[in-house]
C-alpha cells in the first residue's frame, strides 16, 4: 500500500476496546476493531501529530501526512493499515532529518544517497531494509521536486566557495565534484567560473615563503593539479618580481 494514498474506505464494524500486541503492532481481538480516537499536536515538534488508537498512543505523523493519509478521529482502520501508518511515521521522521541536513548547506544527490544509506544501515533491521531503500528513493524524489536537491546548483555553489582565498586548481575541483556524483557536463559548465592562472597566483603567494627551493615549490604546485608549464612560468615570473 502506498504510504501517501491509503484507502479512505471505512468499514462499518462494532467498536471494541480489547486489543493485543504482537511485536510493535497493536492488533484488535477477533471480535474487535481499531479506531483512531485522538489526535494531539506534538510538544517537542509542533509539526508532528501524535495519533491515538483505541485511546492509546500508537504513532506520530507530520501534519502533511495526516492530511494525505486521511487520518482523522473516528476512522476505523485495519491491522494492515496500522502497519502502513507506522511505516509512514518512520518515513516522515527520516524525511525531516534529511531535510534539515540538506538545508544546513547545499548537497549533491550522491551525498544525500550516502547520508540515507548510513541512516538506514544504523537503524533498520534486515527485514525492513528493502522498505527503507524505497523510502530513500521517495525522499530524494521529494527533495528534488521541491527544489531542495539540485546538482547544478550544488556544483555552482561548490566551485564559488571552495578555497576562494587559498586557490585551487580546476583539476582538483573536477576530481572532488566527480566524487560527489556530479555529471561531467555539469562539471565542465561550472568550472568556467574558476581560472587556473588566478588560482595559481593565489597559491604561490601563500606558499613561496615555505619553499626556498624553486624546484620544490614547482613540484608542490604540480601535485595540486596545476599544469607544469603554467606553474614554471608563474613561479619564475614571481621570482623576477
Amino acid at each position: 500500500m502506498d504510504i501517501y494514498k491509503l484507502s479512505d474506505e471505512i468499514p462499518e464494524k462494532k467498536i471494541s476496546r480489547r486489543k493485543k500486541t504482537v511485536g510493535s503492532v497493536e492488533l484488535a481481538d477477533s471480535d474487535g476493531s481499531l479506531r483512531i480516537t485522538n489526535l494531539k499536536q506534538g510538544v517537542k515538534n509542533p509539526n508532528r501529530v501524535n495519533v491515538f488508537v483505541n485511546d492509546e498512543y500508537s504513532f506520530s505523523l507530520d501534519v502533511a501526512q495526516v492530511v494525505e493519509l486521511s487520518v482523522k478521529v473516528g476512522r476505523e482502520i485495519s491491522e494492515e493499515e496500522l502497519k502502513d501508518f507506522k511505516r509512514a511515521s518512520e518515513y516522515g521522521k527520516l524525511y525531516q532529518r534529511t531535510l534539515e541536513w540538506v538545508l544546513s548547506r547545499p548537497r549533491s544527490r550522491r551525498e544525500v544517497e550516502d547520508y540515507l544509506r548510513r541512516k538506514i544501515r544504523g537503524t533498520s533491521t534486515e527485514a525492513d531494509r528493502s522498505d527503507d531503500v524505497d523510502f530513500s528513493k521517495q525522499i530524494i524524489e521529494r527533495l528534488t521536486m521541491r527544489g531542495y536537491l539540485d546538482d547544478q546548483r550544488f556544483a555552482e555553489w561548490y566551485v564559488d566557495n571552495r578555497f576562494v582565498k587559498k586557490g585551487v586548481s580546476k583539476k582538483r575541483l573536477r576530481m572532488e565534484l566527480m566524487k560527489k556524483g556530479i555529471a561531467k557536463g555539469v562539471i565542465d559548465d561550472v568550472l568556467d567560473r574558476r581560472n587556473d592562472e588566478e588560482e595559481l597566483v593565489k597559491m604561490i603567494e601563500r606558499k613561496k615563503g615555505k619553499y626556498a627551493d624553486t624546484d620544490k615549490l614547482i613540484s608542490y604546485l604540480c601535485r595540486q593539479g596545476f599544469p607544469y608549464e603554467l606553474v614554471k612560468e608563474k613561479v619564475l615570473n614571481c621570482e623576477m618580481d
